[in-house]
Formats: C-alpha cells, structure tokens, sequence
C-alpha cells in the first residue's frame, strides 16, 4: 500500500501517517485554526493530500470493511 500511495505522490503517504493537515498560525503564543479563506494555494495542496489520501483507502476496501470503518 505504502508503494502504492507514494507513487502518486508522496505528500499523500505523508497525510497518511502525520493525519489531516491544517494550518494553524500562532499570535500571542496561541495557536488558531486559520479560516479556509485565507489557505495559501500551497496550504490547500497540502490539504488536499487527505482527501486523496481517503479516497484510496476507501477505494481499497471491500464493502464489509467499508461500513465497518465508515
């Protein structure tokens, strides 16, 4: 599986094991979610590597596993 993500691109292997990515700046040593409005388009590529991510799990799965893990 892993050989099988990462050769699609290796930014989706790594939303598989470091979980969703969400920017989150910090100010006055609090960190906040940062509004979609405002993602980078390199912020939103990044995020997108777990829907992908996702996809191809859901993919692999039969449909007993499927409801199972949904």
């Amino acid at each position: 599986m892993k050989i099988f993500v990462e050769s699609s691109d290796k930014g989706i292997w790594d939303a598989i094991e470091n979980g969703p990515f969400i920017p989150m700046p910090e100010k006055d040593n609090v960190f906040s979610e940062k509004p979609w409005s405002q993602w980078t388009e390199q912020e939103r590529k990044k995020a997108q590597y777990d829907y992908i991510a996702k996809n191809i799990i859901t993919f692999v799965l039969n449909s007993d596993e499927f409801f199972r893990v949904s």
